[in-house]
């Protein structure tokens, strides 16, 4: 029998930090997002919950397979039906809430990298009793759109952290890369970086394009022999910024945010300094324990502010704690 106080007492453990185990490990196979996809009609009343994620994340996303991996994992514990959704075009991701709610899913978990892009979609949602979780990015606008509560890191202080450390590395000058254009996270990420470290520059690339992006990360390097240390916003352009270091025979030393294997693997051979991990699995995980709180006993969470899962910092010093989760796919 479903217990209240057992789930209280596990989203606390888990809000603070805990890292939950999860039986499935990361994967490439993203075959229950869509740009297009109808998520399934909820369930008839008195049945489980059915709750839509909905995320600005690409298929096969390192990153974004952990998020997955979590709020899966939160749903098979909990008895809740979840629906995993991802578009990179706001856009098309404002239409798969909109088909959420026409479908009268009981819960709602959505991802703001665009937040005005969203906002009649979301508030929307909310005119119709859904229940919202925002996720990840857009916290500033999470309890003004009707979200019950945000998950995730406040990327301007993650940014302010990593500064921190860049300076007391003794880096001089830093190349802060922007990966995706519009999103409002990865911009405050390198405004943080700027308010701590100082010296900071930033070069736009495209993800979607990793040899492109190393090339311009080079281009970078060389063009400006002072540059000492690069922050990427994203474990696979970290890969890209280590790579882009070497071929311009350049000092610069790479940190990042977030982790995959290569990340766990360049810490270890010490060509990547630190990862800032804000914690995705939680982003996927406590949202779904908060909906079920939300829909069967009333509670909330966080008062109007967000629910912080980072940022925590992973370097040589719990490297070797930290990636055996990474591996399995909850880091």
């Amino acid at each position: 029998m479903f217990s209240f106080r057992k789930l209280a007492v596990a989203a606390a453990i888990t809000a603070t930090g805990l890292v939950l185990a999860a039986c499935s490990g990361p994967t490439a196979d993203n075959s229950n997002s869509s740009s297009s996809s109808s998520p399934a009609a909820a369930p008839s009343s008195g049945g489980p919950l059915k709750v839509a994620v909905v995320t600005h994340g690409s298929a096969g996303d390192a990153f974004w397979n952990v998020v997955k991996n979590g709020a899966e994992q939160a749903g098979k514990d909990l008895n809740v039906g979840v629906d995993y959704y991802s578009d990179g075009d706001p856009g098309n991701q404002a239409k798969l809430i909109d088909n959420a709610v026409a479908q009268k899913v009981g819960g709602l978990v959505v991802s703001m990298a665009n937040p005005q892009a969203l906002q009649t979609s979301i508030q929307n949602a909310v005119k119709a009793g859904i229940p919202v979780v925002t996720i990840n990015s857009g916290e500033d606008f999470s309890a003004q759109f009707g979200a019950i509560a945000h998950v995730g890191q406040s990327e301007g202080l993650a940014g302010q952290g990593a500064g921190q450390r860049l300076k007391a590395a003794g880096k001089t000058k830093l190349l802060c890369v922007i990966h995706e254009a519009g999103n409002i996270g990865q911009n405050q990420r390198c405004d943080g970086a700027k308010q701590t470290f100082g010296n900071v520059s930033t070069l736009q690339v495209d993800i979607s394009n990793p040899t492109d992006a190393q090339s311009r990360i080079r281009g970078a390097l060389q063009s400006d022999p002072s540059i000492d240390a690069v922050l990427a916003l994203n474990s696979q352009v970290a890969a890209r910024a280590v790579s882009a270091a070497k071929e311009a025979s350049s000092k610069a030393q790479v940190a990042t945010f977030d982790l995959n294997a290569d990340v766990v693997a360049a810490i270890k051979d010490g060509s990547i300094l630190f990862a800032v991990d804000q914690q995705q699995y939680e982003q996927g995980y406590l949202p779904i324990v908060f909906l079920k709180l939300y829909k069967e006993n009333g509670n909330t969470i966080g008062g109007g502010h967000p629910v912080q899962t980072g940022p925590g910092f992973v370097d040589k010093t719990n490297i070797d704690t930290v990636a055996p989760y990474a591996q399995r796919g909850t880091r």
